[in-house]
């Protein structure tokens, strides 16, 4: 028999609009603290206890995924400027290699970065941004070693081979200037929002100028020069709004202009081709607009191209010479268009299945009559196409290799939709093994997100297939709060309203019950981060809802988070959750926060994992949740396991092998709960 471990109680209580918040366990923030960390590592040594009886199928599912990857590898390369860039993969190593070579087949290979060199003696590593120099004789890159998501930057000579001595601290985002000298790069504050601006020319220190700085903190700061180089672009944008400025990229110390002001719920993003800024803009509709302009003068001098609508939603664009891909929203599923500026007319690419997963793959060239993106579902794994307007076809340039036995006709992708509370159809896809689909209740894993606006596509997944080979169904309950009807669905599961996110999860899941697809004793339900929230907050509302629950870096302890303005994301969350200094959203908030809500109750079996260095998610919400849930958990005969990773970030283990086996761990509680030992 194993115990777990029983956190010390030290009661701390404040009052807030007439609510009481008690936590007895705020002394776990102390992330110093020795009682912390013993506290922490008992937790880990439980679970590492309770698990042991699956440590011979952990084993068997490392190796099965180990045996449908390929484990040295290449990238289709892409051309920038007279060089192809691409990174390998090579076995037994966790981490990618950065390459490049002339445009010439007797070129040689020069590494311009080993990650597994820069990896050496740490126990994370993680590249975050790398670009080199228009002219290709530098390299700017970013680093983070302990999963903070604390970038560093670093400038590398590609004809010497060697980094420059200068680094810098907390880096955000950066773009290169056009005189191939002149770097622009943001910096994130104390509470890791991205507020200033700066340019400095390597190698000259002094050099280093502020060009702008965001001093309202629900705004976070980018920098980006566009394709065509002509500008840099420093856009500052909130949740709900927006504003944009420019220089010109060939003369990085001219005046930064402002193109429009930035105006509350009003959103714009621009980029450039030829001689017309582009406007991504929502001021005529939630969905945005398409605009052109040759000035930011007057908005009387600006041309639509496409018009708001209703039943469509415009993502993003890029923008190429001669033509602009619009990444849109129809019916729930994304879609990529060309509208090709010499005719302007627009072409939709062809996509087989609707249930999937597309987006831009390496397009650096501005002058190009061909477009490549990255494609996947639930069956189809990761492919890289190319479209040429000239062909009207796309052709695929590389699909992954997923083992000798894999074939995607062995598994069926399904769509239903559940009725939520209120009537609204949420969406619910999934896929499982043709085969073993049985005409009653089965094995199902249900996973959900619903926040941000963020759509929770379909994509592939290699350990993925160890569950559906087992007899188990996977599948996504789209629910509001994501994007996949546009705005409107993100507003209808956010602020006031984001107790629809929840209700309509659980509707998912009854959905599947009423339809003999899954039973709640054979159902098992996940989440990671704001999905973290999302899964605590629906097993208190409907603890007999499933037989097992996995949270991974989940937010359940809004109420303590969300009144701290010290800490990462705070502030700029508010447009998101609400600002709980204000009544009428701490009444909501409080109503649904996972930590303060825990009750003495029956509860599933639950596996919470996180991190120690999480940036976006701390530490100390998941073991305070744990350490509560275990004074309130009644039915002792379903396992409360906590697993951290005492080396690592919001996204778990760095190293590609080490992420393989956290994978592994995870699907081996999911088999073991619902008695699936092989």
């Amino acid at each position: 028999m194993h115990y777990p471990p029983i956190a010390r109680r030290t009661r701390s209580a404040r009052e807030h609009h007439g609510y009481t918040l008690s936590d007895y366990y705020s002394w776990m923030r102390e992330k110093k603290s020795r009682n912390v960390k013993n506290y922490l590592r008992a937790e880990n040594d439980y679970t590492h206890k309770m698990m042991a009886p699956s440590e011979g199928l952990q084993k068997k599912l490392y190796s099965e995924i180990l045996s449908r990857i390929k484990e040295s590898d290449m990238e289709i390369p892409y051309q920038r400027g007279k060089y192809m860039y691409y990174s390998r993969t090579e076995k037994g190593k966790q981490y990618r290699v950065y390459c490049r070579k002339l445009n010439s087949n007797l070129a040689k290979e020069e590494t311009i970065l080993d990650c597994n060199a820069l990896a050496s003696g740490k126990k994370f590593f993680s590249l975050g941004l790398m670009d080199p120099s228009p002219d290709s004789r530098f390299l700017a890159y970013t680093t983070d070693i302990d999963g903070f998501r604390e970038y560093t930057l670093f400038f590398k000579n590609l004809v010497t081979g060697k980094n420059f001595i200068e680094k810098i601290p907390c880096v955000r985002s950066f773009a290169w200037s056009a005189d191939n000298k002149t770097i622009f790069y943001v910096t994130e504050d104390q509470a890791k929002r991205a507020h200033k601006v700066w340019s400095r020319v390597l190698s000259e220190r002094s050099s280093e100028k502020l060009i702008y700085e965001e001093k309202n903190k629900r705004f976070s700061v980018y920098v980006e020069l566009s394709r065509s180089h002509e500008y840099v672009f420093i856009t500052s944008s909130s949740s709900s709004s927006s504003e944009v400025r420019f220089l010109r990229a060939d003369y990085p110390y001219g005046k930064c202009s402002l193109f429009r002001p930035r105006k509350k719920n009003i959103k714009y993003y621009m980029d450039h081709g030829k001689d017309y800024f582009y406007i991504l803009t929502n001021d005529k509709g939630k969905n945005f607009r398409l605009i052109k302009t040759r000035t930011a003068a007057e908005k009387k001098d600006w041309c639509q191209m496409l018009p708001h609508r209703k039943s469509v939603m415009l993502d993003n664009i890029e923008v190429f010479a001669d033509f602009i891909v619009l990444h849109e929203r129809k019916n729930g599923f994304p879609r990529l268009r060309l509208l090709d500026l010499r005719t302007g007319n627009a072409r939709e690419i062809h996509l087989k299945e609707m249930a999937r997963t597309v987006g831009a793959s390496k397009n650096f060239n501005f002058t190009t009559d061909c477009y490549r993106y990255e494609y996947e579902s639930y069956v189809t794994p990761e492919t890289t196409f190319e479209y040429c307007l000239g062909k009207s076809e796309s052709t695929i340039l590389k699909r992954r290799a997923v083992g000798r036995d894999y074939s995607p006709k062995q598994y069926t992708v399904d769509i239903i939709k559940a009725k939520a509370n209120d009537g609204t159809l949420i969406p619910i896809s999934m896929v499982y093994r043709s085969d073993l689909k049985q005409a009653h209740p089965q094995a199902f894993l249900l996973n959900g997100y619903g926040a941000y606006g963020y759509s929770n596509d379909a994509y592939f997944s290699v350990p993925r297939l160890s569950l559906l080979d087992r007899g188990l169904i996977f599948g996504t309950a789209h629910i509001r709060g994501g994007g996949e009807f546009g705005k409107k669905w993100h507003e209808q599961g956010s602020l006031l309203k984001k107790k629809n996110s929840f209700t309509d999860f659980i509707a998912c899941a009854d959905a599947l019950f009423a339809a003999d697809i899954t039973e709640p004793n054979k159902l098992v339900i996940e989440g990671g981060s704001a999905g973290g929230l999302l899964i605590g907050a629906v097993i208190n509302i409907r603890p007999d809802l499933c037989r097992a629950a996995i949270l991974q870096v989940p937010f359940v302890d809004m109420m303590n988070t969300m009144l701290d303005p010290t800490l990462p994301l705070t502030i700029g969350e508010y447009e998101e959750w609400g600002n709980p200094n204000q009544h009428k959203f701490f009444k909501k908030m409080f109503n649904y926060s996972p930590y303060d809500n825990l009750k003495e109750s029956n509860y599933p079996a639950m596996l919470i994992e996180t991190s120690i260095n999480d940036s976006q998610v701390m530490f100390w919400e998941p073991a305070k949740y744990v350490a509560k849930l275990r004074t309130l958990k009644k039915d002792t005969d379903k396992p409360l396991l906590f697993r951290i990773n005492m080396n690592a970030g919001h996204g778990g283990s760095s190293g590609r092998y080490d992420a393989l086996k956290e994978i592994a761990f995870t699907a081996s509680f999911i088999l073991g709960v619902l008695g699936i030992t092989q």
